[in-house]
């Protein structure tokens, strides 16, 4: 197997930790080699967080270069459009459709784009948008989006509902397994 290499993109609070977590799990489980970098701009006061995931055989770095990405997932509309350029040729976009101001949009100095999925398209890029948040509700929770957001990327990372829903369950309190396991299985049967 080559190295899988996995950007989770968002904003501080929403779940991205989580998710590099049941990753993790998840690669580990199959007895892969898994490195996990995380970058927070000021993530508490609504900043980018940035986590890179590594898997394979042999994994040297932590990091993923620009272009190098097979999957990127995106919590926050203009996070993807933000690092939209780790995206390797052929790698696959996932997209929450969820707006978060970010700080000069929230002060006025700014406005919020409102061309952010056409200039994605414009890039040409494999992009796969959902509204991850309203998965998450109808699971139970706004929360479970990081989770929902992982079971529409599971299509393009590989492996079964089974090994996943374990990597779930490992990384989740007992008390919301449900939720987070319904919230998977809308995820990963989104179109």
């Amino acid at each position: 197997m080559t190295n899988m290499n996995i950007l989770i993109v968002g904003v501080g609070g929403q779940g991205t930790v989580l998710a590099s977590k049941i990753l993790g799990s998840l690669f580990i489980e199959r007895g892969l080699e898994v490195k996990v970098s995380e970058v927070h701009g000021m993530s508490q006061r609504g900043g980018s967080v940035i986590t890179f995931v590594r898997a394979g055989e042999n994994v040297a770095s932590p990091l993923i270069e620009t272009g190098g990405a097979d999957v990127i997932i995106s919590f926050e509309l203009l996070e993807a459009q933000r690092y939209a350029a780790y995206l390797k040729k052929g790698g696959t976009l996932i997209v929450n459709t969820q707006k978060i101001d970010p700080m000069p949009v929230i002060t006025g100095a700014a406005e919020y784009p409102e061309d952010v999925q056409d200039t994605i398209s414009k890039l040409g890029m494999n992009a796969v948008y959902m509204d991850a948040t309203a998965l998450a509700v109808e699971a139970g929770s706004a929360r479970a989006a990081n989770v929902a957001l992982l079971g529409a990327a599971s299509k393009f990372i590989g492996g079964s509902a089974e090994e996943w829903e374990k990597a779930v369950l490992g990384c989740v309190p007992p008390k919301f397994a449900e939720l987070n396991i319904r919230a998977f299985e809308l995820g990963r049967n989104t179109k």
